[in-house]
């Protein structure tokens, strides 16, 4: 047994190829007192012949209430035969899938060792695992919950990930597994490895593939707006949170209004001043947040640095508990690059000395740094001279004849591209039956209380009860 292998329960589950009621292990009932046995559904998964693999699905679909269900597809064969052991992974994926996710989900099961689950990850056959997509998504916590189990929530990193790349026929393809790998990679402070996932546009939902809600939307975006905030990259971190900002919604979501406040924020960092959202968004979230004191700080910024230090002083503990203490004070170390760059509006040529004076800095070689990193970013266009006289000038954007070819070929593409996505839509009857019948009803916001309870397993990182994201300091 691997060392960070969970210790496997011994009882409870042992005889549970003989459990499960005294029915005639048929499928197809609701009720619980028809509930076949392990050995009657591993019987049925092994002698199904692979052209009768959508068959096999219904019949495990229509196994009686997930409860009892799971209870009994987490035990043991008669006389103790482990079925994963048994099965094979690439001709079995379907089997497997349901015993496996039921084996990590229900509390006493015997667990599989941790190689195994990510060896099926690797290896298992995409086209049988679409068929149950809500085991997939079972599937993925159950991930979750194992690292938790074992203390060691990196190990999730990789079976999320082999999952989420093999299972969708691409990426692009929003899937319950890219919200949980995120926000794995977010709690574990693995940012980096979010990125391949993050720098791919969803531009495809099937909800065939996954049985998606609009919280999964929102809390993808959400945690790929905090990983992008971690790094640095401050304009694909403030284009994921206003997508989670904008969504709409009948009622916005506390997800949502987290989202704005950290939107704001990066947009203060980034670009010293906050822009407008979307005119689809929910006003509501605005009124919210005008009635906070990141609306104080907001208004007061840049040029008042006393006073926003003063507001961090009052706020510093709701600053705190809402992870964005790290951003805040990012954002303060920035106010003198913003305040310089508005004397640029103003001013032709000033010297260090009264730059100094206007951005509170007293060292002059601070001053001028600060300068020639404005200038390397391409924030401000100046010239220092020897004598320390700064002249500010405006520099027209120069582009060669490639790289406007390059962006007629880029704009041409995605206009085709969105096209394709417009036909697409076009066609599909559910789409206009749910747009017309339905409107906005698919999009009902849930209530509060559950808006972040898929962030973590209980009691660990983004679970209930537990830490929430990783320690604020990432922003730091």
């Amino acid at each position: 047994m691997s060392q960070n292998e969970p210790q496997s329960s011994s009882g409870g589950h042992g005889g549970g190829g003989g459990g499960g009621g005294a029915g005639d292990g048929g499928y197809g009932s609701s009720s619980s007192a028809f509930m076949p046995t392990l050995d009657a559904i591993f019987a049925q998964i092994t002698t199904t012949d692979p052209g009768n693999i959508v068959q096999l699905a219904h019949a495990l679909r229509s196994l009686p209430a997930r409860e009892s269900r799971d209870t009994v597809l987490a035990g043991l064969l008669p006389g103790g035969q482990d079925p994963l052991a048994a099965l094979d992974v690439q001709m079995n994926t379907l089997g497997v899938l349901y015993i496996l996710s039921a084996r990590l989900l229900v509390s006493d099961a015997v667990l599989p060792p941790p190689r195994f689950i990510v060896d099926f990850c690797r290896a298992f056959d995409p086209h049988q695992a679409r068929l149950a997509p809500d085991r997939v998504t079972a599937l993925a916590r159950g991930i979750m919950k194992y690292a938790h189990r074992m203390n060691d929530h990196m190990w999730a990193l990789e079976p999320l990930y082999l999952l989420l790349t093999r299972y969708p026929p691409d990426v692009s393809y929003l899937t319950t597994i890219h919200p949980l790998f995120v926000i794995a990679c977010v709690s574990t402070r693995q940012f980096a490895q979010a990125l391949p996932i993050l720098e791919v546009p969803i531009t495809n939902i099937d909800m065939t593939l996954s049985d998606l809600t609009y919280l999964d939307n929102l809390r993808y975006h959400y945690a790929g707006g905090v990983a992008f905030g971690a790094l640095k990259q401050w304009a694909q971190a403030e284009e994921f949170l206003e997508i989670c900002v904008s969504s709409p919604a009948m009622v916005p979501s506390a997800v949502q209004l987290e989202a704005l406040k950290k939107l704001k924020l990066t947009q203060l960092i980034s670009k010293g001043k906050t822009s407008g959202l979307p005119r689809y968004s929910h006003p509501a979230l605005m009124r919210h947040l005008k009635n906070s004191p990141y609306q104080s700080f907001i208004n007061a910024y840049p040029h008042d640095v006393n006073l926003l230090q003063r507001m961090v002083d009052d706020h510093q503990q709701l600053f705190m508990n809402e992870k964005n203490l790290g951003l805040i004070l990012q954002a303060i170390r920035r106010t003198p690059r913003w305040t310089l760059k508005k004397l640029t509006e103003t001013y032709l040529k000033l010297s260090l000395a009264e730059i100094a004076k206007a951005v509170k800095i007293n060292s002059l070689d601070e001053v001028r740094d600060l300068l020639v990193s404005m200038i390397d970013a391409g924030d401000i266009s100046a010239q220092v001279a020897e004598d320390g006289t700064v002249t500010f000038f405006d520099t027209p954007p120069q582009f060669s004849k490639d790289q406007v070819d390059q962006l007629l070929r880029d704009v041409q593409q995605q206009s085709d591209y969105l096209k394709h996505l417009e036909r697409e839509m076009g066609k599909s009857k559910e789409y206009l039956r749910k747009a017309i019948k339905h409107k906005d009803d698919s999009w009902a916001s849930p209530m509060d209380d559950d808006l972040f309870s898929g962030m973590g397993p209980p009691g660990g990182p983004g679970g209930p009860g537990g830490s929430g994201w990783a320690d604020d300091s990432m922003y730091s």
